[in-house]
């Protein structure tokens, strides 16, 4: 099978319709990239119609009103039809999905009760299209209870009767807690007879993980980590029992928004062939920090959450352990007020060297990818992570822990000739402060550290590349269910 693959694509969140985390960078990416590739599947994305996409008036056509059941009563579900380029996207609408502004809350219910109608009519919507996908591919736990209706609800009804499925986890931690009286509201039971830990036996994306076909994530590094008691979430002995059907693919990167060589944030574009450009790009952003101006004393970034998960505290520290060296920082992003508050007493212990700037502001942000020497990444984990993709195209070195994606794209210096950054093990000051002094000690080599910048410029981190190796796996899946409905 190579041609008209049909493939049913569910997410919470998708550019350019709504964004709120990294989903919506995949979600935007993905389905246009594969409906690029030569075989041209057949790619429909579907999304819940939240306020904040009814308000941006995009040309809509109504396709279908159907009700979906529910304890309490019927639920009406509006289906109106848009479209991206050429990809079809569907929104769906109904009360669970437009009785809040927020597109997550803090109420697990009301996550849990949205979330599950959404997939749910999802899942109608194809039934009273006449659309019969060869693929489901859920995202999160969002829809991760599609995947489960499949082979429960549905599995003796003869249009998604051993349909497979595809679960795509893109952050382990998020498993639907609280959902569970959510999914029973809409009929779907605990699996209570499974090999899930007996409190995972009601959440979303555990239920998930039990049913699909496949599972995957967004990076190897991930997916080995999954399994594991740091990094599993409890779920590790029953992601152990998938394992086999367990895999990773990188998540990509638009190379056409993040180019250096046409970014107008720039002061100055730069490419490959002309690096030395790149130099004006620093000086003006020194300046724009009011930096001493000095072109060859190292500027590190960090951009990101203040979160525990993004590590900004150990960067900080690791400074600490190198104020004996020649160097520049900028910290730029909001979050937990502890940390922010870290960041602005760091910056008034070190202010002619650390500017902490406590806001999210994506121009800056590209103005410091195209400025700053060294990306600082102490991620305690990673699942894929698109910083270090981004600071390597704009010629930024990174610095990173080893950890998930982060260790999947990056190579050690020293490790080879293909180095492009400096890892480091653990999630901790000392040895990230010694990653640091690697650095900047290569920093001073004028003759090395230009080749590892144009080294990063050149890895092809494209949405090609991970959107053929998605398609290879749905057609895998797909010949393999063809081949155990129709065996020799």
């Amino acid at each position: 099978m190579t041609n008209n693959l049909k493939v049913l694509f569910l997410s919470a969140e998708a550019e350019p319709f709504v964004k709120i985390g990294g989903l919506a960078d995949v979600a935007g990416a993905l389905p246009q990239a594969l409906t690029a590739l030569p075989e041209k599947p057949d790619i429909r994305l579907v999304l819940p119609f939240y306020p904040r996409i009814k308000r941006k008036q995009l040309t809509v056509e109504a396709v279908a009103s159907f009700q979906i059941p529910h304890e309490n009563g019927p639920i009406q579900a509006d289906v109106v039809l848009t479209w991206q380029g050429g990809l079809p996207v569907y929104l769906i609408g109904g009360t669970p999905v437009e009785e809040t502004e927020l597109i997550y809350s803090s109420d697990v219910f009301a996550d849990g009760h949205k979330f599950t109608f959404f997939s749910l009519a999802a899942l109608e919507l194809c039934k009273i299209l006449d659309w019969q996908p060869d693929l489901i591919h859920a995202q999160d736990w969002h829809t991760a209870c599609a995947v489960y209706a499949i082979k429960t609800r549905y599995a003796d009804d003869s249009f998604y009767q051993d349909m497979p499925t595809l679960l795509t986890v893109h952050n382990l931690p998020y498993l639907g807690n609280g959902a569970g009286p959510a999914l029973k509201a809409f009929g779907l039971s605990p699996a209570t007879e499974s090999n899930l830990p007996w409190w995972a036996q009601d959440m979303p994306l555990p239920l998930g993980l039990l049913k699909a076909d496949k599972i995957n994530t967004v990076s190897t590094g991930y997916a080995d980590e999954m399994l594991t008691p740091e990094f599993g979430s409890g779920l590790e002995e029953f992601l152990q029992s998938r394992s086999d059907d367990l895999l990773g693919i990188l998540n990509g990167l638009d190379q056409h928004s993040w180019n250096p060589q046409t970014d107008t944030r720039l002061t100055e574009n730069f490419n490959i062939k002309k690096l030395h450009r790149r130099k004006s790009n620093k000086s003006s952003l020194q300046k724009e920090l009011n930096l001493p101006e000095e072109p060859n004393v190292p500027l590190l970034a960090f951009i990101g959450r203040m979160d525990h998960q993004k590590g900004v505290e150990i960067a900080l520290n690791a400074l600490k352990f190198i104020q004996h060296m020649d160097w520049q920082a900028v910290i730029l992003g909001t979050g937990n007020p502890e940390l922010e508050n870290q960041a602005k007493r760091f910056e008034s212990e070190m202010p002619d060297r650390l500017r902490a700037l406590i806001r999210f502001d994506g121009d800056l942000a590209r103005r410091i990818y195209g400025g700053a020497d060294i990306m600082m990444i102490p991620s305690r984990y990673e699942p894929c992570g698109l910083i270090q993709m981004i600071a390597m195209r704009y010629g930024c070195v990174p610095v990173a822990r080893a950890t998930g994606g982060l260790k999947d794209t990056i190579t050690d210096y020293g490790e080879s000739n293909s180095s492009t950054g400096f890892l480091f093990e653990q999630a901790d000051p000392v040895e990230m402060a010694a990653a640091l002094e690697r650095a900047l000690v290569t920093y001073k080599d004028k003759r090395r550290w230009p080749h590892l910048q144009k080294r990063g410029m050149s890895k092809d981190f494209s949405w090609k590349k991970s959107a053929a190796q998605y398609f290879q796996l749905y057609q895998s899946l797909v010949e393999k269910k063809l081949s155990e409905k129709n065996p020799r």
